[in-house]
Parts: structure tokens; sequence; C-alpha cells
């Protein structure tokens, strides 16, 4: 690793999880185009905003790729299937769905200590928060609706065509789901949140039947996209970790599930004036999507309320970890409250006391 890129590690308080040597005889020895590289010659750069497969920028020159890797050690079975983003994103390549160029897939662990995979860096930026700050009202209107249409575009993905039957169960997709973030909610639960298990009970009983299956991302959200730096566009649909096959719907609905967050509360829109934002209402951005994807059944609120107990799991799910020791007790506590919040707000939807338009 390079003197510079060694500062910025210790700048950020974050370091590589392998031994930056070897990556240099990987991409002396395995990627085309690259030979008779020395460690000062590659800088390794880590990437904060907290996802799960550490992630890291990798230059070499004017050569720009961004590393992919699972976390070092034991690994629950099915978790942290780098192998699968890449295979995803390297199929959709040339597709509608915009996403980077993939260099390279390893699933030898013992190079970087676990599977990892290389791929082109994109020239965009990534935002957080849904309400796009420092964009202009007609910039967010022009993104979302290119953000609908991607979805649209991703449903409507041909499977055999790019090689993709057996990406992965098919079937009662909700039984399955319902029942997996049911038990997540069990083994995380840290105190009683009624709503949650309402939730889950009533989705149990209230399953919509839809057999339609496509490619899903899993979590689309502005988070995972990277837009153009100067136009108002997608140029990239990052983190694939979450990608079955599925539900269209059910993915529409997470994608949605910021209209029902603050954004004070995980960077949602509601409560946000979205008009003078330019920002569409969520049924504006459900109909941009149902023209685009030609599907003339739109969401309920089954699809509205599995949305929030996904949610709200996955955040109690973050706090029980914090809780345990592996972040801030502070974090603990503002995390825990994002579960009660989305539990609340999915069992307000059951009794059709709420549903953001």
């Amino acid at each position: 690793m390079s003197d510079r890129s060694n500062t910025q590690a210790s700048q950020s308080d974050r370091k590589t999880d392998f031994e930056p040597g070897a990556l240099v005889d990987y991409l002396n020895n395995q990627v085309p185009g690259m030979a008779n590289l020395d460690a000062g010659q590659v800088e390794i750069t880590p990437i904060s905003g907290g996802q799960s497969n550490p992630t890291y920028f990798v230059t070499v020159g004017e050569r720009r790729l961004v590393l992919r890797k699972a976390p070092n050690g034991e690994l629950l079975p099915g978790a942290h299937r780098v192998d699968r983003e890449y295979r995803i994103m390297d199929a959709l390549a040339g597709s509608w769905v915009p996403v980077p160029e993939m260099v390279r897939l390893e699933q030898d662990k013992s190079v970087l200590g676990a599977p990892f995979y290389l791929m082109e860096r994109l020239d965009g930026q990534v935002f957080h928060e849904s309400t796009l700050p420092d964009h202009t009202p007609e910039a967010r209107s022009a993104i979302y609706k290119h953000k609908a249409q991607v979805l649209a575009n991703l449903h409507r993905v041909n499977l055999a065509e790019k090689g993709l039957e057996d990406y992965g169960r098919t079937g009662p997709f909700f039984t399955r789901q319902i029942h997996r973030w049911t038990k997540q909610w069990e083994l995380s639960k840290t105190r009683e949140i009624p709503e949650i298990d309402q939730l889950a009970k009533w989705l149990a009983e209230n399953d919509d039947g839809d057999e339609t299956s496509t490619l899903v991302h899993g979590d689309y959200r502005i988070g995972n996209l990277m837009l153009h730096p100067s136009e108002p566009r997608i140029v990239g649909v990052l983190d694939w970790e979450l990608s079955p096959l599925g539900r269209p719907l059910a993915d529409l609905a997470h994608a949605t599930a910021m209209w029902h967050i603050t954004p004070e509360e995980y960077g949602g829109l509601m409560g946000a004036d979205l008009k003078a934002l330019g920002i569409p209402e969520r049924q504006q951005f459900e109909e941009t999507y149902l023209a685009a994807a030609g599907f003339s059944n739109g969401l309920t609120t089954f699809h509205h309320a599995f949305a929030l107990f996904r949610w709200a799991v996955i955040f109690q799910g973050i706090a029980k970890r914090a809780e345990s020791g592996n972040a801030a007790s502070e974090n603990a506590a503002t995390v825990g409250a994002l579960a009660v919040a989305l539990g609340r707000r999915g069992a307000e939807l059951l009794s059709g006391d709420r549903l953001s338009s």
C-alpha cells in the first residue's frame, strides 16, 4: 500500500482487513492489464457508509476499481454472498438497469481472508438522505422518475436471457419471508413491541397469494443508488446483497417505505414538504413505476405493512447487536426507537388509521 493510502486509512481510523501485499500480488497475476506493480503504486482506501461487506477503493494510476469482500471469519449460511452480487451485476451488464462493470470474482478465501470481487469504479455520488439536499426541485423530480423507471426495468428483466432462472427460489415468496422475519424478530427481541407481534400475525393470515416472480433488489433506496455527478439520473444500482427472485410489489413497497419514515429517523420523506422539494407523493411514484412496468395491480395495505414489518425487524436486529456491545449504546437506543416507530406505523395501517398518499 502506498504512503498516501496508509495516511488516508489512518485518518479515518479504519484499516484494511487483509494484507495489502496480497492484493498487489493478485492484481499482478490475475487482473488483465496489470503487471509488475509494487505496493507503492496501489492505493487502497476503505469506504465508509456502514456496508455489511467491507468495501474499498483500489486505485492504480488512472485505473479506478472497487473491491468488495465478505467479512473474514465464520459466516452464517447464506450470508455475505458476494458471489451472488457479482453474478447479478455481471448478468445485468448492458441492460436498462445501470450497474458497474465487473472485473473478477475470487472465491478462494485464502487470498484475502474471504471471497471478494473487483469492479470498475463509477463516476458519481451516493446520497443517504431521500430529500436529496443540494439538488434543485427539477433535479429531484427527474431523479425520482428515473428511480421508478429503473426499478420497473429490473422487474422486466428476462431471467432466461440473462441465465438467472436458478438465481433464487420460486414459490410462496411472502410465506417464506414472513416466516423468516418473524423468526428474526423472535431472535432479536430485547423488549416487547406488541405492534410487531400484531403485524407478524396479521401478515401470516393475509398473504396476498401473488405468485408473480421477477428479479428483485431487496433494498432499493436512494442510499443504494449512484447518481450522475451533474445530470439528474442514476448511473449505478449498488448493494445487491439482499437480491433474490421474488415479488416485484414487495420490492416496490420497500422502495416506498421512505414515505413512512421521517428525515430525522433514517433519511426518509415523511413530513417533508414534497411539493416544494419537487419529490413525488408516494402514490405518484407508484403510478410512474406501474406505467413503466406494465402492471395493473398496485400496492395494497398488505404490501405496505410487510415493508414496515421488515424494516422494524431489521432495526431491532441492529439494536440487539448494538446492545450486545457491537456499537455505541446511544446508537442502540436510537435504532431501537426506529423499530418501535415503524412497528406502530405498520400496525396503524391495519386499522386504516393512516396510509401516506
